[in-house]
């Protein structure tokens, strides 16, 4: 073997070691580059009439923040709730109950944004025919509601008030769409629903209470918005961009409700995405107060009433066995951060 042989074949060994850690200085840089948060994130809405879908049919927020947006319809906050569990959801839509159900379970969510007061949007109302004229007749009848919903909630708590025994009114457990379709078919004789369902059959039925009204009497309600607490932590600047959007929102259709017309591209794009019909949409909307900025902030919302609604939604979804024990504080599932840096605070 030549001088020239034998001095390649030592070097060769040397070479391999020298490449290995040089191959894994570039794998591990190649890590890192992977582990960045992905621009990408799943929310799940449901079918309330609210001016966030605006946002959802301009694309402005997929624009503003370069991420991909996954947006998933749900039939009511418990499978919304379900998904976020799994982790195939990051940021979703739910009423106040379901929320709380959530975070008395102990699940890493916050409730960042009042999505709207449902103030007069959600009511008891009964079949024409169905012989129910007030509460106690409710008696041997049939009342569907979505359970763990903001509805149930509030259709127990009224019953408890007037004293009514829950355990002789036949309360089941229905999603809007098959709320609507049993009151077609005359299979129930009452619902405490939302829109658009509540719009398709008050034709054919009566208001007994409001969500208003028994919010009146201690027991108020709301639709917030939830994220999950890490993954928000880990995309701040998307979540502040949120924010800004639905802020916009409300305050377009605070300023603008008499031009919010049926055939308005605003109100279509509601239509759209809550599969409603656009001529329901107008006087359905004005039945929710959607709160200014100042009011997210203040007392009423998450400053500090909320988080008193949910000690109370608590109590009653642990009275109804859906939840084994009330939180001492729920302080630690809401959040005004976001909204803050929103608005450069």
């Amino acid at each position: 073997m030549s001088l020239k042989s034998r001095i390649a074949g030592r070097l060769q060994p040397l070479a391999g070691a020298l490449a290995l850690p040089l191959a894994l200085t570039l794998s591990l840089a190649a890590g890192g580059a992977f582990a960045q948060p992905k621009k990408e994130v799943t929310i799940a809405h449901q079918d309330m009439l609210v001016p966030f879908r605006t946002v959802m049919e301009s694309g402005e927020l997929e624009k503003a923040t370069g991420y991909k947006i996954n947006w998933r319809m749900f039939g009511g906050g418990g499978d919304v709730i379900k998904a976020m569990a799994s982790g195939d959801v990051h940021i979703g839509e739910a009423g106040s109950s379901p929320i709380v159900a959530a975070a008395s379970q102990g699940q890493d969510i916050k409730v960042f944004w009042i999505l709207d007061d449902i103030a007069d949007a959600e009511a008891l109302i009964v079949r024409n025919g169905s012989g129910v004229a007030s509460l106690k007749d409710l008696k041997g009848k049939k009342v569907a509601t979505p359970f763990v919903s903001t509805a149930h909630y509030q259709l127990m708590a009224i019953m408890k008030v007037e004293g009514v025994d829950a355990k002789g009114v036949n309360v089941m457990n229905m999603r809007p769409p098959e709320i609507a379709a049993a009151w077609e078919r005359g299979d129930i004789d009452a619902a405490f629903i939302w829109d658009p369902v509540l719009s398709k059959i008050k034709g054919n039925g009566k208001v007994l209470h409001t969500s208003k009204t028994i919010g009146a009497k201690g027991f108020p309600t709301f639709d917030g918005m939830i994220v999950n607490a890490k993954w928000a932590t880990e995309h701040e600047g998307f979540m502040v961009a949120l924010v800004k959007a639905l802020a916009k929102a409300d305050a377009q259709y605070r300023a603008n409700k008499a031009k919010w017309t049926a055939d308005s591209a605003e109100v279509k794009a509601i239509a759209k995405w809550t599969k409603a019909d656009a001529k329901d949409v107008p006087p359905a909307m004005a039945l929710y107060t959607f709160p200014t900025i100042e009011e997210q902030l203040g007392p009423k919302w998450l400053g500090g009433a909320a988080v008193k609604a949910m000690v109370s939604t608590a109590e009653f979804l642990k009275e109804q066995g859906r939840i084994t024990e009330v939180k001492p504080d729920y302080k630690a599932y809401v959040t005004d951060v976001y909204l803050k840096k929103a608005m450069g605070k």
